[in-house]
């Protein structure tokens, strides 16, 4: 049994609440368990140097870890000077995630930048910014069309993501942090709504993992994203 009493294949509670802050163009407060992240989604009317010209859009992301998110106060980055690796690595997912599934072209010479707010961390909180960062673009996008700023729909598809691992010998579905910090394979899984991989990062964290290992957490991973995909249409419905 796992320490959370869910099955292998059971997901924590998700909730994704829309239009959450009154500035900003789109916006999510996503919850899956008790790891929440607040996303919020801005248009701004530039580009980075190297796209300037090439009649194109950009979707970037901001990833960052309040304080008191986490067991113990966790120093802010601002005051240290510096992003940590982890945060750099963490919100170039994001960007990447997204722009799968965004015709770019479609933007115009804007940029769209997501940033992603951990208010309380209880593992998975890349996973969860990615499928709550979701909702808050295709409201921005909504928004720059009702504005008549862009035609037709940028959105090709949805994206989600989703953690998966294997505790004590058994593939599990979307670890919280009891589950992480002890799992022997720690793996996160970026799917499209078509079901199409979009990345997939794991680690042998104790014992190497094999073949079949890797596909029973593919396996996982589908039905855990085909799931918050029902989600995600269900709260842009």
């Amino acid at each position: 049994m796992r320490p959370s009493r869910r099955q292998p294949d059971d997901l924590r509670p998700v909730t994704l609440e829309r239009a959450v802050v009154k500035y900003a163009e789109g916006s999510c407060f996503v919850k899956f368990g008790d790891t929440h992240v607040l996303v919020t989604a801005t248009l701004e009317e530039r580009l980075p140097p190297w796209l300037k010209g090439q009649g194109r859009g950009w979707i970037t992301a901001e990833y960052g870890m309040l304080p008191r998110a986490t067991l113990e106060r966790t120093r802010r980055e601002a005051s240290a000077g510096k992003q940590s690796g982890r945060t750099q690595e963490i919100q170039r997912l994001i960007g990447r995630s997204l722009r799968a599934v965004v015709d770019v072209a479609a933007l115009g010479e804007r940029q769209i930048t997501v940033d992603c707010d951990v208010i309380q961390a209880d593992g998975g909180t890349r996973t969860a910014a990615i499928t709550g960062a979701w909702v808050a673009l295709h409201d921005c996008l909504a928004w720059m069309k009702t504005r008549n700023m862009i035609a037709g729909n940028p959105l090709r598809d949805h994206v989600a993501a989703i953690s998966c691992g294997i505790c004590n010998g058994v593939p599990v579905l979307d670890l919280d942090y009891e589950e992480d910090s002890a799992a022997d394979t720690d793996a996160n899984f970026v799917m499209t709504g078509g079901g199409n991989i979009v990345e997939i990062q794991g680690t042998a964290e104790k014992t190497p993992f094999t073949e079949e290992q890797l596909l029973a957490l593919l396996g996982l991973a589908r039905k855990g994203v085909a799931k918050l995909v029902d989600l995600q249409k269900m709260a842009v419905g």
